[in-house]
């Protein structure tokens, strides 16, 4: 073996940083792209957030159009070339832009712009006071000694969002004050004195656990009252397959007693500390609205969700006085911001060229609803649109559309199909809506099983199986027929 010299000629495709760029901005939500903007604008003072840019700022801007890009021109070219397209916005001409295809290939086609309609949105509330919160609170007004409230601190702080007590007694004497010391029993006293806290059965170790608590409660009058705590103590199991014959025979009870006490028992909380569910309430500004004019569907954006970044008068006034270096970095960073801000427009245009098309396939579901969706792939709009299937894709993730059928993300609309009796297809979300509604329709005495509601789908000629069946309604979180009987 010797050392040698060889040389190869190969192609490469290269993202220039401004396109590295342009391809995150793309996939950013809103609150995302403003927060990126703000953060680009303090290391750029050529760029503000205003209202709109100044005619001033604008003059300036043209004034140094043939400078720019002739720096953009020499110092690029090596990666256009590479890349075999040099975007239009680069070379600093206005003419004729077009929205972006951020996955390397060029577009044509232009995308209306209008003014969105009149919409109100609901005030945002307070934030939800946590399960914790609400605990100490109660803890803080308790007769509490000083040792018990330290345990009983630790206690809360280890209970889940269902108000349970997940952990072992192990991880809550390594969690309690260095140099405290506590005995089980200690822990399990305190612990009890926590279940009768607000809301009841938190602090519980299991649900047999729960419901006992919440159960022990309700006055000793209370009818049932010591039939449904020996249910509960030893056949919930019995109970969730509601056997209420096989309930009576064991317990040696009345039938009719077996039932009330059922019915006193699914009356409790199993999950008493998801009613404080810390989950922030997200609310959610559309991107793009959708409206009725006359017979046809059209599209409009928000305006108010449009990044307002223009130019600063100030600094673009100055590079005019600039010489030398500063002359030379203040010309860059207009340079930056110019191709910023035509960015930005590009994001707009392909929003708005990719949502036309997606309302333009979907009018029969915002004409009549989730029954009438159509099926539909990346592959479809990307093909219409011209654009490419990761582009279609980083476009409709977190971007969000209003209808008069509700606020939804502009994913909503995809879905696979399923073949008809006629030779088309339907939509998965269309099924998923007939299968909410024959279980909406059903007598709750006899509900539909999964191979029921397949055939029910087959004489409206759609053709699915039982276990597809079985998944659309899992995925829709409806119980099982015999769960549903049960609760019935």
């Amino acid at each position: 073996m010797k050392p040698g010299l060889q040389f190869r000629l190969h192609q490469q495709l290269t993202l220039t940083p401004q396109l590295q760029q342009a391809i995150r901005l793309l996939q950013l939500s809103q609150l995302e792209l403003e927060a990126e903007l703000r953060q680009i604008a303090e290391g750029n003072p050529l760029l503000e957030f205003a209202e709109e840019s100044t005619d001033e700022a604008e003059e300036a801007d043209e004034g140094f159009r043939g400078e720019t890009a002739t720096s953009t021109s020499s110092t690029s070219a090596s990666e256009e070339h590479d890349s075999g397209e040099a975007p239009e916005w680069a070379d600093g001409n206005d003419a004729g832009e077009q929205p972006m295809d951020f996955s390397l290939g060029s577009t044509s086609g232009s995308a209306s712009s209008g003014s969105r309609p009149d919409d109100d949105f609901e005030p945002q509330s307070a934030q939800t006071e946590t399960l914790q919160e609400h605990l100490l609170w109660q803890l803080n007004l308790s007769g509490f000694d000083p040792r018990s409230r330290a345990i009983a601190t630790v206690l809360i702080d280890a209970l889940n969002p269902d108000g349970y007590l997940t952990e072992g007694v192990e991880a809550i004497l390594a969690a309690l004050p260095a140099g405290m010391q506590a005995s089980v029993a200690e822990i399990d006293a305190v612990r009890r004195q926590l279940q009768a806290f607000d809301p009841v059965g938190v602090g519980s170790l299991d649900l047999r656990d729960c419901l006992r608590v919440q159960l022990e409660q309700f006055d000793a009058a209370t009818p049932q009252r010591e039939l449904a705590l020996r249910i509960v103590e030893g056949e919930l199991e019995l109970l969730a397959r509601n056997d209420v014959s096989k309930l009576a025979r064991k317990l040696r009870a009345d039938e009719n007693d077996v039932i009330a006490a059922a019915l006193l028992i699914r009356g409790l909380d199993p999950r008493p500390g998801a009613g404080l569910d810390a989950t922030p309430v997200e609310y959610v500004a559309p991107d793009v609205y959708a409206y009725k004019d006359g017979s046809r569907w059209r599209v409009s954006l928000n305006a108010d969700c449009q990044p307002r970044l223009g130019l600063n008068q100030h600094y673009c006034n100055l590079i005019a006085k600039a010489r030398g270096d500063d002359a030379s970095w203040m010309r860059g960073q207009l340079q930056e911001a110019r191709w910023l801000i035509k960015s930005l427009e590009s994001r707009a245009e392909t929003l708005m060229k990719v949502s036309e098309a997606i309302v333009r396939r979907q009018s029969a579901f915002l004409d009549y609803g989730p029954e009438a969706m159509h099926p539909l792939v990346l592959r479809e709009v990307a093909e219409e649109v011209g654009m490419h299937e990761s582009t279609i894709s980083r476009v409709t993730t977190r971007k969000y559309i209003h209808t008069p059928r509700g606020t939804f993300e502009l994913k909503h609309f995809f879905s696979s199909g399923v073949s008809t009796e006629d030779g088309g297809s339907a939509s998965s979300t269309a099924i998923q809506a007939m299968l909410r509604k024959l279980v909406d329709a059903e007598d709750p005495r006899k509900p539909l099983s999964d191979q029921a509601l397949a055939e029910e789908l087959h004489r409206k000629g759609i053709q699915v199986a039982r276990r597809t069946v079985a998944k659309y309604r899992e995925a829709m979180r409806i119980p099982s027929s015999s769960e549903r009987q049960r609760a019935s």
